[in-house]
């Protein structure tokens, strides 16, 4: 094994979407492969006809691309052992699963879903684990042919299992895990490998995909440990050599502490959904190769080059996973500070547009103000799609002023310090920040008020917010004649 070439695959099932623990999967593959100047493969495991769904290869590949993730070989960078969809592949499955037929290392087998299901449900009551139960058990090569010959005569059609040595122990060194070892009489029987539908199964295809296609290193999530003795019993059965496997930790939720499901909607769940709140690309690929990886030092931004040259498998963390939103948007947020700001812009606007706050085709004027919005907001966003409440002061009619604003106006200061202010914005010639800067300090000077009883009634008044990016940036962008009803609605809430 350690002189073959580093080779590695993502495999997904167009099923779906791009989800977040995949997504990891490919990352990892991918990192692998760079780090040693291997090779990386994106194969589509398409068999299960009844649960691909339409454009899912292109979700998986656009979201891939997305991300940053690139491969040698695919759909859609043919190689030398492709094709790289399974569906294209039955011509090199169908010859290798007779060859275990004539080798009386698999069987046709004719129970029915009927029967299967009565079987299971006895195993229930005698308290047994469900598992296959051999139906040809007892008979004589003659009985066997006949109960063949019944079954295809009823038009019954057959699927093809793989026969499991009952007193083999499954062994395997695991990247993550150390070793491993399974018995083969706790895999729940001889398993298909021939569906009805004449698709093979994953178990089988996988092993021979990986075969022919001289992968080296399987890395994958750890709900596929079950799997691998499986897939082991079929590369003996063939005398083909195994890849070294590694197996990752799932990943869990940061504050339920469970296994992060599809169906836990405290966490969003696909790529595609972060792309569309305006979360950056680097920044997903830096946040999700930390979970369950860890670097040397106690940095947590990283380029992608930083990653690759520092990606070692044995640094696979062997406890699970935790996601956590809040770090997530603090990455994101590192990321937003640092970005292309037309990136930003295009994002941002997307997402006012989206939000209905901004017209859908707006005019030069309208684009100019949001780039200045956006632009005062950016610190302060942990992803795009948060511009439409971070801003919404621009957008909505304030409503009464809270607890906490009264408090900060209870001061006998204020009013003088509003209504100097209002009277200064109104003979003001040129609406701008500097400007602006300018009239506090005079009403300072005129009113004697200075510190936070000069600042805090203003931006309160003028910005109906207690917080926010810099005051008189904030004021210009919102132009005279809003700040002016604002300061007057609060010199009417306080005088009243």
């Amino acid at each position: 094994m350690a002189d073959r070439p580093i080779r590695v695959r993502y495999a997904p099932s167009p099923t779906g979407h791009l989800h977040i623990g995949n997504a990891r999967t490919a990352l990892f593959n991918y990192l692998f492969a760079r780090h040693n100047n291997g090779t990386m493969v994106l194969r589509i495991e398409d068999t299960d006809t009844k649960r691909n769904i339409e454009d899912g290869e292109k979700s998986q590949i656009d979201n891939l691309h997305w991300l940053g993730i690139d491969w040698d070989e695919g759909p859609d960078k043919p190689g030398e052992f492709g094709p790289y969809r399974q569906s294209e592949r039955k011509d090199i499955y169908l010859p290798l699963i007779q060859q275990l037929v004539d080798e009386g290392k698999a069987y046709e087998s004719y129970k029915t879903e009927e029967e299967l299901q009565a079987d299971r449900e006895a195993q229930q009551e005698r308290g047994e684990m469900p598992h296959y139960e051999y139906e040809y058990a007892g008979m004589t090569e003659e009985e066997k042919a006949a109960k063949i010959a019944d079954a295809k005569a009823k038009g019954l059609t057959p699927v093809i299992r793989f026969h499991i040595p009952e007193d083999k122990v499954y062994e395997w060194n695991d990247i993550v895990k150390g070793d491993i070892s399974i018995e083969a009489k706790t895999i729940g029987g001889d398993f298909v490998i021939l569906k009805r539908d004449g698709m093979p199964t994953y178990n089988f295809a996988v092993v021979v995909d990986d075969h022919m296609m001289q992968i080296s290193h399987v890395l994958r999530g750890d709900d596929h440990i079950a799997n691998t003795p499986k897939q082991l019993a079929v590369y003996d059965a063939f005398g083909w050599e195994a890849p070294t496997f590694g197996h990752m930790t799932l990943i869990i939720n940061g504050d339920t502490g469970k296994k992060l499901s599809k169906r836990d909607e405290s966490v969003l769940q696909f790529i595609e959904q972060y792309r569309e709140l305006g979360y950056l690309p680097e920044a997903m690929f830096n946040f999700i190769t930390l979970l369950g990886w860890s670097p040397k030092g106690e940095s947590e931004i990283f380029s992608k080059k930083e990653f690759i040259d520092q990606f070692d498998p044995k640094r696979l963390s062997k406890s699970p996973a935790r996601f956590d939103n809040k770090k997530l948007e603090w990455v994101n947020n590192q990321y937003v500070k640092k970005a292309d700001p037309n990136e930003l812009m295009s994002l941002s606007l997307a997402n006012l547009v989206q939000d209905g706050l901004l017209p859908a085709d707006p005019d030069a004027m309208t684009v100019e103000w949001a780039r200045q919005l956006i632009s005062l907001y950016t610190d302060h966003m942990s992803y795009t799609a948060q511009i439409s409440k971070l801003a919404d002061i621009f957008f909505i009619e304030p409503g009464d002023l809270d607890e906490d604003e009264l408090k900060e106006l209870a001061d006998p200061s204020a009013p003088q310090v509003l209504e100097a202010f209002a009277d200064k914005i109104k003979a003001l010639d040129n609406f701008t920040a500097y400007s602006i800067n300018q009239i506090v300090n005079d009403v300072k000077t005129e009113t004697g008020v200075k510190g936070r009883k000069l600042y805090m009634p203003i931006r309160i008044a003028a910005t109906r917010q207690m917080h926010g990016p810099q005051l008189a940036e904030t004021i210009e962008l919102m132009g005279r004649k809003k700040t002016l009803a604002n300061i007057n609605f609060v010199l009417d809430a306080i005088k009243a």
